[in-house]
């Protein structure tokens, strides 16, 4: 198991050099996040896959073949990972505090996909805000501008 994380997380060096390594592994990690929250109040719906699908797309301008294959790795990254600090650790090294604040607006649009937050969903998320050193009160702002965004007040 520790051998396959070095593969995924230690990046060839030729491609490490070009971005092409880290970016993927970026990819991998947001979207094994995405399915984590999706899954923490025990309910994964189509609706849900379906608004990861769409974020994927959207946040690293993905088409539909590569949305599939990166939905694959992420559920194998999954299954063999310890725990969600493998996928907060890459994302916290690597992107700024306003794209990690993007991330953490992103999450609690899938939590209020059915409009209500779960108390495993709530933990969850606030977890993920403090490994991605996020201060408390930006992931509550997160979360209202969200609600407002949803028109959940």
């Amino acid at each position: 198991m520790f051998e396959y994380f070095r593969n995924i997380l230690t990046a060839a060096p030729e491609r490490a050099n070009s971005g092409y390594g880290m970016q993927k592994k970026l990819q991998v990690a947001t979207c094994a996040l995405y399915f984590e929250m999706a899954k923490a109040d025990d309910n994964f719906t189509e609706i849900e896959h379906k608004k990861i699908i769409s974020m994927m797309k959207e946040e690293f301008d993905l088409g539909e073949e590569e949305v599939d294959e990166l939905i694959q790795q992420t559920k194998e990254s999954i299954r063999k990972s310890v725990s969600i600090y493998e996928f907060t650790t890459i994302i916290d090294q690597n992107l700024p505090r306003d794209e990690k604040l993007k991330l953490m607006k992103n999450l609690w649009r899938l939590i209020y996909l059915d409009g209500k937050l779960d108390k495993y969903e709530d933990n969850l998320v606030k977890r993920i805000g403090d490994m991605l050193k996020l201060e408390h009160k930006e992931v509550i702002e997160s979360k209202l501008l969200v609600k407002n965004e949803l028109n959940l007040n």
